[in-house]
């Protein structure tokens, strides 16, 4: 078997909103879309080596969908990178509101939500102490 990736898809209820917190604001690229009757309704977004597609369905008529309200409850995404407090103080930069960084099994993680609820982290290898808060060291 030659599989080389997975890509998450998350159905997303407002795509300008989703992508300007992707795009503006988390620093993704887009790789490809659809765009239907002049709005894109999915594409692909990329960030180094991980990608995400989103799509945003119509609510009535052909090929509609109904999603509750929370529907990236329970759903959390961890994205491995080299440096996860240089990308949170970035994000920070960016308007976007991430967690403080703090370390849990050997990598610092900061964290935050997208506009539908999906939960995404962003951690880095380090041999900082478990549970140290990048305030602590600053």
């Amino acid at each position: 078997m030659n599989v080389s990736e997975v890509v998450p898809f998350f159905a997303v209820k407002d795509m300008r909103k989703s992508l300007a917190f992707y795009v503006d604001g988390l620093g993704f690229k887009m790789e490809g879309k659809w765009v239907d009757e002049g709005v894109i309704r999915w594409c692909m977004l990329r960030i180094g080596n991980a990608a995400v597609m989103l799509q945003e369905f119509r609510t009535e008529g052909h090929d509609s969908r109904q999603f509750s309200e929370n529907k990236g409850e329970g759903v959390s995404l961890f994205f491995f990178c080299d440096d996860a407090v240089g990308y949170y103080r970035n994000l920070r930069n960016r308007g976007i509101d991430a967690s403080e960084p703090q370390v849990g099994n050997g990598m610092w993680v900061t964290s935050m939500s997208d506009p539908d609820g999906y939960n995404l982290y962003f951690q880095s290898p380090t041999d900082v102490p478990e549970e140290t808060k990048l305030s602590e060291v600053e």
